[in-house]
């Protein structure tokens, strides 16, 4: 599969987690990054959209450290997309 095929799968995928908090910080993100993601982090964001809602989320609100085999730059870069530590423009 080519990767701007991958990138609107990903795209279906990270609407239509079920969690509606989920659609919109999975959502979100990626509508906003996914064209500028390399093949490793399209591999990572496929990861993240396999594993549960639940946990996922978790790790997003900062109220769980993930695992170490999910804590990687692309988890960072969505936790920071969503983090508003300065003026929103």
């Amino acid at each position: 599969m080519d990767d701007d095929m991958r990138r609107r799968r990903i795209k279906v995928r990270a609407w239509r987690r079920g969690l509606r908090e989920m659609d919109i910080l999975m959502g979100r993100f990626v509508d906003a990054r996914v064209e500028a993601l390399p093949a490793e982090a399209l591999d990572e964001l496929e990861t993240l959209l396999d594993l549960p809602d639940d946990a996922v989320y978790r790790w997003l609100s900062g109220t769980e450290a993930p695992p170490a085999e999910h804590d990687t730059p692309l988890l960072r870069q969505i936790i920071a997309f969503h983090r508003h530590d300065g003026p929103i423009h």
